[in-house]
């Protein structure tokens, strides 16, 4: 419109030209028209030329409104075009509103609905109907190479297995074959929240939910599996573990059992051995007979479900194995035939009467038997405390460990003592240094020499069962001595290979710059010397193998640890004679002018 009203005021504007003057000439004299002329013609071009540049200005004018109009004429006729496509474009964006807002109010209606859900404490993970899956879910799993990088995968419990995969386009992995060799419990001492572990003989392996509720929906699972394999039916036919030998003397009654025509079933060698214990034929907790699980570091036996009960509570209160399905040491043995259901029971039940508490029994409910089991070994309520406090209950556990008294040292646990608990009387010394060092005689005429088993009696046993209550086995004193140091300087060999087998810092020194090789070649004692020389160079081609792919003990150094492991276990007076015989000719000849005194 602008262009338009700008357009005929420049018309009205330029029509407007002047005529040349030429009527007013005729009364003008001759000589005014004479002296005009040059005047006039000059007059007259530029009237013309701007006339010219008028009708100029009016074209150009006219040519710009003319592309304007063609412009937006043509701009006119493509949109008319695409009037259909504009048109599907419109509905089409209505419908995306429409799913849009339809999408907001469903997840709001979710996360209202994870909310009520969080509100009522309802789990958030349900077992799937169709599935044979007891539970499954995302879980973080933490690397074995890489322990501070954790993976999310895949879990699920299913035929008595946790299985795993990392994506839906690999196979399903098994973590663990049979969940009744497994405990479960919660990590609350790491970085992380919301972990738990499952711990087996082989392996553990930590894991992280994304939630307290999700945690705990795991441990129920995983606690309910195991608890539900335990009181499936056993199969009868058991994997007989390897041979082993007579462990605590008395073969004859072994020997008599072989020979004559028993029952078709043969028992295993390791169930066998359990049962010989005082008390061990029945459950130290219910009276079950024929018990098949037992506790290695609390020295009893029990049937399938009290040993699940005792998975529940934690490695760190009772480890339990399979005395027909899991491989056994012979110091464990020994232990379950040293200490037996009847002793622990003497130590864990001794106020049982006092209190009126009745003892379950085999066909009770599980309630009763995981409160009493709770009762007797978490809380202590039965033992009976003497008076006794923290602090004398591991300067009786210092002692009773020095003199390899394994009573009085399950005794002193049970009462309240601390097993990595250092004595300040004795610079500083735990239980298991002390229980390597061993009990000084101070009799010096005495006619047990000082390197008779008879001079600390149940050396090796009290140091397994120290190792297996949780005993640090790398502490060091004030003089900076540890159990290794300990055991170097009486020339115990049988705990040197033990604690070797526990992982025991063999390179430590301590105060005068002395490892445990050096305290042994000092002392002269070769067999030591020879153990701990053969563990450093496995040490060292075990780790110059490993650059290129291959680990492992080898197999030279596996023979002679195993050898010094069977005569310290079974003949453990052998070892002691062999110690006592490269101690020199001198010793010799006072022992034998000792005895003829004697005699």
């Amino acid at each position: 419109m602008m262009m338009m009203m700008m357009m005929v005021m420049l018309l009205m504007l330029f029509s407007e030209v002047p005529a040349p003057a030429g009527g007013d000439q005729e009364g003008v004299c001759p000589d005014r028209r004479r002296s005009g002329d040059g005047g006039g013609e000059e007059r007259s071009g530029l009237n013309t030329f701007k006339t010219q540049q008028r009708i100029d200005v009016l074209n150009s004018v006219f040519s710009f409104v003319h592309a304007q109009f063609t412009f937006f004429h043509q701009g006119f006729d493509l949109l008319r075009d695409l009037e259909p496509t504009m048109k599907t474009m419109a509905a089409q964006l209505s419908q995306l509103s429409t799913d849009c807002t339809a999408q907001r109010k469903d997840l709001e209606n979710k996360h209202l609905l994870v909310q009520q859900r969080d509100a009522s404490g309802e789990p958030m993970v349900n077992p799937c109907p169709g599935s044979d899956d007891i539970i499954q879910g995302y879980l973080f799993k933490r690397c074995r190479r890489k322990p501070k990088t954790w993976k999310r995968c895949w879990f699920s419990i299913r035929d008595n297995q946790l299985i795993y995969r990392k994506s839906h386009k690999e196979e399903n992995t098994v973590l663990f074959e049979d969940l009744r060799l497994c405990a479960v419990k919660s990590l609350d001492h790491i970085d992380r929240r919301f972990c738990f572990e499952l711990l087996s003989v082989q392996k553990c392996c930590a894991l992280q939910a994304d939630s307290e509720q999700l945690k705990q929906a795991w441990l129920s699972a995983l606690q309910g599996s195991i608890d539900l394999a335990y009181r499936e039916r056993v199969d009868p036919v058991c994997v007989q573990p390897k041979d082993l030998p007579p462990l605590l003397g008395g073969g004859g009654g072994g020997g008599g059992d072989s020979s004559s025509p028993g029952p078709p079933t043969r028992r295993p060698p390791a169930l066998g051995v359990a049962l010989r214990g005082p008390g061990n034929q029945r459950c130290c907790d219910c009276g079950e007979d024929e018990p098949r699980w037992a506790s290695i570091n609390l020295g009893v036996t029990m049937c399938i479900e009290c040993s699940g009960i005792h998975r529940s509570l934690g490695v760190h209160l009772s480890k339990v194995r399979s005395l027909t399905l899991d491989s056994w040491d012979a110091e464990q043995l020994k232990l379950l035939c040293v200490l037996g259901n009847d002793v622990m029971n003497q130590i864990y039940e001794a106020r049982c009467s006092e209190d009126g508490r009745v003892k379950p029994r085999a066909d009770s409910l599980r309630s009763e038997k995981e409160a009493w089991i709770k009762e007797k070994y978490v809380e202590k309520r039965f033992v009976q405390s003497d008076g006794a406090d923290g602090p004398n209950a591991g300067l009786r556990l210092y002692h009773a460990a020095m003199s390899g008294d394994l009573v009085a040292m399950a005794a002193a646990l049970a009462q309240g003592a601390e097993v990595n608990g250092c004595v300040g009387e004795e610079e500083g010394r735990t239980a298991l240094i002390g229980c390597c060092r061993g009990e000084e005689t101070p009799n010096t005429t005495s006619v047990i020499p000082r390197w008779s088993p008879c001079s600390n009696p149940g050396s090796l046993l009290a140091c397994e069962f120290l190792l297996l209550n949780g005993a640090n086995v790398n502490h060091r004193d004030q003089r900076g001595r540890g159990a290794l140091h300990a055991a170097a300087t009486a020339g115990h060999t049988g705990q040197v290979c033990l604690l070797l087998k526990r992982g025991a810092n063999q390179y430590a020194a301590d105060e005068k710059g002395q490892d445990p090789l050096a305290i042994a070649v000092e002392t002269a004692h070769a067999d030591i010397v020879t153990l701990l020389r053969m563990a450093r160079m496995n040490e060292e081609m075990r780790d110059s193998e490993g650059v290129f792919g291959a680990v492992g003990d080898d197999e030279t150094f596996q023979d002679i640890f195993r050898d010094f492991s069977d005569m310290a276990s079974h003949d453990p007076e052998r070892l002691s004679r062999r110690q006592f015989s490269r101690g020199g000719g001198e010793e010799e000849e006072e022992e034998g002018q000792m005895n003829s005194q004697q005699c």
